[in-house]
């Protein structure tokens, strides 16, 4: 073999090499994969017609150019937080630590989507944090409260923040909740989660244009999830920040029966004590949650929402 062909030998299985990475940005079937141990980030695409890699998987890729690459396998996962329903999924992330709720005195908040991404917390053993933004609107603040106050009740953590009108307090209140943490934000439009993002990431807008060209998506878009790590400042200390974007709907057609019912803290220390074992919580006689509704124990809308994920989840397609 001559030097030349000894060369592109040794080029092609350098090429082939398996490599390591993380999943940053997903748009479509475009990934952008940070290499462990630093480097340009690669556009990925995954092999095969399906793809199931969310941001902040861990992944195995082979490079097939400068800033290309296939991925050809997916690490082992702690968790994988995504929505559905009997048609499709939308996949949100992976190897998550906490969700954090964003939620705004103004424009009104969606009370169906917070439940939903609360249940949906619970089930994935994710710490749930709800930001309550734009409480320099005084007007609307007390009602915006009034209707937290049930999942206070809860034990849930509410954040009473500002992030525009006093984004320094806004942010030392994050970062005690931020640090060391891998965090997946949600909330619907109009609620101030880009606002917190760039309070939270100096150059996210640059970081965002980025990410959006690496992916072809178009330089303007913010219809993609990307990753950004937050600074090692002192304060954040690390982790990341995953942005979503925001949505209108959180079906939750993948879950169980059984995960759907422990995924409400307030039903689960009364499971044991229905007077039978596979109590379905809407209308049999002795349902120890039914009783604590009708005594004020629980929350009528939550039982609701209860009965309409399980309404959900019993739908068939044909």
């Amino acid at each position: 073999m001559n030097r030349r062909a000894t060369k592109a030998a040794g080029t092609a299985k350098a090429t082939c090499a398996t490599l390591h990475g993380v999943v940053i940005a997903a748009h479509g079937r475009h990934y952008l994969v940070a290499p462990d141990g630093g480097g340009a980030h690669l556009q990925c695409f995954p092999r095969g017609k399906k793809s199931e890699v969310a941001v902040g998987d861990r992944v195995e890729y082979q490079s097939t150019s400068a800033d290309q690459g296939v991925i050809v396998a997916i690490g082992e996962r702690r968790n994988l937080l995504y929505r559905s329903d009997q048609f499709k999924s939308k996949l949100f992330a992976a190897n998550l630590d906490q969700l954090l709720i964003v939620l705004a005195t103004e424009p009104h908040f969606s009370e169906d989507l917070l439940g939903r991404a609360l249940v949906a917390a619970e089930a994935n053993d994710l710490k749930p944090l709800i930001v309550l933004n734009k409480i320099d609107v005084e007007a609307a603040l007390p009602l915006a409260r009034q209707r937290l106050e049930r999942y206070r009740a809860l034990g849930y953590t509410v954040l009473e923040l500002s992030v525009k009108g006093r984004p320094e307090e806004a942010r030392a209140a994050l970062a005690e909740h931020l640090h060391g943490h891998q965090t997946i934000l949600l909330g619907q439009s109009g609620m101030g989660k880009s606002t917190l993002v760039n309070l939270l990431i100096p150059d996210a807008e640059a970081a965002t244009r980025e990410i959006s060209t690496a992916l072809n998506s178009g330089r303007h878009t913010t219809t993609f999830t990307r990753l950004y790590r937050l600074p090692d400042d002192g304060t954040l200390s690390g982790g990341a920040l995953i942005d979503s974007p925001g949505f209108q709907e959180f079906g939750l057609y993948h879950l169980t029966e059984g995960k759907l019912e422990r995924a409400f803290p307030e039903f689960r220390p009364l499971l044991a004590h229905c007077r039978f074992y596979n109590c379905h919580h809407l209308h049999e006689p002795g349902c120890a949650i039914l009783e604590a509704v009708d005594d004020g124990r629980i929350a009528p809308a939550r039982q609701a929402l209860y009965a309409q994920l399980m309404h959900e989840i019993s739908q068939v397609v044909r």
